[in-house]
């Protein structure tokens, strides 16, 4: 049996419906790992390696996953194709083990029979240079978030109380 993984139900519904038996069709109901929920999560004086976590929400879905494709004899991830897409797939492959496992990666425009077994057919390897423009855009939405925000709430904070005091 091949495990197909993609982000939504609904499309693991549709999808299931084109395959035949020999198919099982997942979804990983999105992301599953990110950056930690409470701390930095990126390492500023190594490159700023991200830390990356499963996500707490995820964690069943990443161990039925992982067992799933432990039965399998092929995981193909079939995510969507644009940055995070290509991302959840990179995520998938570590939370799940499957560096030392046969997987694919497919990608299509539509969800038809045709489209799917079209992609079936071309498979690709992971686009790594979408997964680190996500990871890009993350990391520095974190670097961000953690440390100019503080500091500019602090001086829309300072601003809006001397306005109001007058």
């Amino acid at each position: 049996m091949k495990l197909v993984i993609v982000e939504s139900p609904t499309k693991a519904k549709t999808i299931s419906q084109f395959l035949g038996s020999g198919f099982k069709v997942e979804s990983s109901y999105g992301h599953v790992r990110d950056l930690p929920e409470k701390k930095l999560g990126v390492d500023t004086e190594k490159n700023f390696e991200p830390q990356y976590v499963i996500l707490p929400k995820a964690k069943k879905r990443v161990a039925e996953l992982k067992s799933a494709a432990k039965k399998s004899e092929k995981v193909i991830l079939a995510t969507d194709t644009d940055r995070e897409g290509e991302a959840i797939s990179w995520h998938l492959i570590n939370a799940l083990g499957l560096e030392k496992k046969p997987y694919e990666r497919i990608v299509f425009h539509e969800i038809t029979k045709s489209a799917i077994e079209a992609a079936l057919a071309a498979p690709r390897e992971i686009d790594m240079r979408l997964v680190d423009a996500q990871q890009a855009r993350r990391i520095l939405d974190r670097l961000v978030g953690y440390k100019l925000s503080p500091f500019l709430w602090k001086k829309v904070a300072r601003g809006l109380s001397a306005a109001s005091s007058r």
